[in-house]
């Protein structure tokens, strides 16, 4: 058995046995030709796999939920065309579902809640169009130019909780959308230990690589209001590499080792397939113990490094006890409610996090945790974040650093910025007003950021 973030598509005829009442061999000879000319074709262009069929459907698995919502409404509108001479009572129409989730593999088959629901999505839409979960909607509705229609919460048969649902027809009005600097397409490297990273390249200009912090997802981040508009932001400035951490977002979710270590080969991997020479790191969150370590050992490759709301030392290694009870806190949170549907557990985290952000800005931030792991590698990761101290590492450190910290940052105290720009010799330091953690479109320190780290990443790559 493997269990893996997927992204699912399943699609059924409408009205399979009335047509098949009125013209049996005559709908199954279209539904083969329609299968050969267009759907077949259509899921293998956009990297989808066919996991199984039936006589009236199809389950299908994308490693990407753009390519799985893309590849749906390429078919849907093909279909419209090929079936607009028969009257309606003729036509092969299809309903389509899409859902992203853990899915688990197992003898050529598929199983999981998000299987479950994608089906009952599928049930949702109208002939010729298809609906999408909420997730799968933050994802794509500001890239593909499409109009969904919200259908609100929805409650649907063996899913206990209720699901909001968006509906896409054929028929809709085009949705006018922020433009992306340019595409991003999701690739894959192996780790030394085998373990798959998911990573993307945006933008042109001086390489930089972003090190992994709290929650990273290569396709969530790209399309949401939160994070998209800092990576907007970057890559209209630089070459910019980004990858999920193992066991987090597109990359592998079952890790057998998630430590200092284990992140370090995966920045090795991913510099190599990414095909950086010489680059910047941007060290955010507990990005900087990574990058300082990354640094040390391969000082050739690292031009500078900029640091952001970074720490060398985790809450457990600060010899504070407020730091410590955050920790044991969190580490409760996680435990009890990460994985469920009641967001209080994880606004913990978005309060601390972003404390400054608008409501749909935290909504959105507590979303992007739940969709990015699992509580078991939430639980992992915060436990190696806490007990990590580089410390005695960067006074070793001979590359450029520049420290931008917010004066009220709740996760990485100022105090723990002051002590990167302390132990690293020649680090500068600058100030930022505000008191998230994370920037944030709109916020003072958003701007300020650009200011000091463009220049300073353009001197030294």
């Amino acid at each position: 058995m493997e269990r893996r973030l997927a992204a699912i598509l399943a699609a059924d005829m409408v009205g399979y046995s009335l047509l098949m009442e009125g013209d049996e061999a005559g709908v199954l000879a279209r539904q083969k030709r329609l299968r050969a000319t267009c759907i077949d074709p259509e899921i293998a262009a956009h990297r989808g796999r066919i996991i199984k069929t039936t006589g009236d459907g199809l389950v299908a698995e994308f490693g990407s939920v753009q390519d799985a919502v893309r590849c749906a409404v390429a078919v849907q509108r093909f279909m419209a065309r090929q079936e607009l001479d028969l009257s309606p009572g003729e036509r092969i129409r299809y309903r389509v579902g899409i859902n992203l989730g853990d899915v688990i593999f197992d003898e050529g088959d598929v199983f999981g809640d998000a299987v479950n629901l994608a089906a009952r999505l599928e049930a949702m839409a109208e002939p010729g169009g298809l609906c999408v979960s909420d997730v799968v909607h933050q994802m794509v509705a500001d890239s593909l130019g499409e109009t969904f229609r919200d259908l609100g919460r929805q409650r649907v048969k063996n899913i206990s909780r209720s699901v909001r649902v968006w509906q896409w027809t054929p028929n809709a009005p085009q949705a006018t959308t922020r433009q992306a600097p340019s595409s991003q397409h999701v690739s894959y490297c192996r780790s030394r230990d085998g373990t798959h990273i998911a990573y993307a390249l945006l933008g042109e200009g001086a390489p930089v690589m972003r090190t992994p912090h709290w929650m990273n997802h290569l396709e969530y981040e790209w399309s949401s209001p939160f994070f998209g508009p800092f990576i907007e932001r970057m890559a209209q400035n630089t070459r910019l590499l980004r990858f999920d951490q193992r066991g987090v977002g597109l990359s592998d979710r079952e890790v057998a080792e998630i430590s200092l270590e284990a992140m370090i080969e995966d920045m090795e991997a991913v510099a190599d397939a990414g095909g950086f020479d010489r680059f910047a790191l941007l060290a955010a969150s507990q990005g900087a113990m990574f990058s300082v370590e990354y640094a040390l050992r391969h000082p050739e490759r690292v031009g500078c490094i900029v640091f952001v709301g970074g720490y060398l030392r985790g809450r457990l290694r600060r010899g504070d006890p407020e730091q410590s009870l955050f920790h044991e806190t969190a580490a409760r949170m996680i435990r009890d409610g990460w994985g469920s549907s009641n967001p209080i557990f994880r606004q913990f985290f978005t309060s601390s996090f972003v404390p400054d952000a608008t409501p749909a800005q935290q909504a959105m931030f507590d979303e992007l945790q739940r969709v990015t792991t699992s509580p078991e590698n939430a639980l992992r990761i915060n436990e190696m974040n806490s007990n990590l101290d580089v410390t005695a590492r960067a006074v070793q450190l001979k590359v450029p650093a520049l420290v931008l910290h917010m004066r009220g940052d709740r996760i990485s105290p100022l105090s723990e910025g002051r002590l990167i720009a302390r132990s690293i010799p020649g680090a500068e330091i600058r100030e930022l007003p505000g008191n998230n953690h994370a920037l944030v479109e709109g916020d003072q320190a958003f701007e300020k950021f650009f200011e000091e780290a463009l220049p300073f990443i353009n001197r030294h790559t």
